[in-house]
């Protein structure tokens, strides 16, 4: 199982795990088991910062490899993420959200690279606008449209 580790501005990465974890309730080995955040604070010491993250990466390494998931690139959680890849160990994905550490959740049994691969998925598939409903007499007309049923298209996700 591949390693996480959640770096992100004060409270964000904490806020995460815990959304994580409440939306896995009824299997909360999926959203704690080898999860660890580092919330960085504000004016905070780099360097220790950067120390503490590196042993988190050593706890959840299990020797299949760690995903970092951080909020932003160019900020101090991104720079320290960007210290802790490694080539085929530690893969660094920026732009964290709650989407995105789902499907991490989902798929952490799979190699790194196709982990990888289901975080950025997951992130930009989570980003989506959100419109009124139309009355429900109009949804269900749409919804069958001329052509039969087109529900399972309207429901596309992920």
């Amino acid at each position: 199982m591949i390693g996480l580790l959640i770096i992100a501005h004060r409270p964000l990465a904490s806020a995460l795990a815990a959304g994580a974890s409440h939306v896995y309730t009824c299997a909360p080995e999926k959203a704690e088991s080898r999860v660890r955040v580092l919330d960085v604070v504000p004016d905070g010491d780099v360097d220790a910062d950067l120390a503490q993250a590196r042993a988190l990466v050593a706890e959840v390494d299990a020797g299949e490899g760690v995903l970092v998931l951080v909020d932003t690139v160019g900020a101090t959680p991104g720079n320290i993420a960007g210290k802790l890849a490694e080539a085929n160990r530690v893969a660094v994905v920026a732009g964290v959200n709650l989407p995105m550490l789902l499907r991490v959740l989902c798929y952490r049994e799979n190699k790194l690279a196709d982990v990888v691969e289901k975080a950025l998925t997951g992130g930009t598939k989570g980003v989506q606008q959100v419109t009124a409903t139309p009355p429900l007499q109009v949804q269900s007309t749409l919804q069958r449209g001329s052509q039969g049923n087109d529900l399972p298209h309207v429901h596309d996700q992920q």
